[in-house]
């Protein structure tokens, strides 16, 4: 059987200038050519830059992409996958401070948290701690750092992806 391809974006949010050679360069190794992103200042940290890069190749290269460039200091990075007929799809998130979160996606975008990681938190009797493990398995610290970082300014190009799998 042959692997279904996939194809999602990748978005740095943002990256030291010195730096964004080197992700263009593991992000190609990662999809098998090379790529040229289209980049731009961060203005909610100066100094930086941010880009977003649609990219396909086969189901699982999110993932790929994801470890190619995690290993950056200062580096905050999206990688999404959509999912495939044979495949959920994924979105990993990186921040300096939180390090990686994974995340599975279904096909209309929302995160599949598994059941066990389900029960584990309602187990727990106080309240505070079921919150704490179901904003973990949701990321939601990662979320709530990297927003600021997505909001486009006036000269961001906008990504979009069709709705269809091929």
């Amino acid at each position: 059987m042959a692997t279904p391809r996939a194809r999602g974006v990748v978005f740095i949010h943002s990256a030291p200038k010195a730096l964004c050679p080197h992700l263009e360069w593991a992000v190609g190794r990662s999809i098998g050519r090379p790529v040229h992103f289209s980049w731009s200042d961060q203005p909610a940290l100066p100094g930086t830059r941010r880009a977003a890069f649609p990219w396909d190749g086969f189901a699982g290269t999110g993932a790929i992409i994801a470890s190619a460039i995690r290993g950056w200091e200062q580096l905050r990075f999206e990688v999404t996958e959509e999912p495939t007929t044979a495949s959920l799809g994924g979105r990993w998130m990186h921040t300096p401070d939180l390090g990686i979160h994974h995340s599975q996606m279904d096909a209309a975008g929302s995160i599949t948290v598994p059941e066990e990681r389900i029960r584990v938190a309602l187990e727990l009797t106080d309240p505070r701690e079921m919150r704490r493990e179901l904003d973990l398995a949701l990321g939601t610290a990662w979320d709530d750092e990297l927003e600021v970082f997505r909001v486009a300014g006036d000269d961001a190009p906008v990504v979009w992806l069709s709705s269809s799998v091929g």
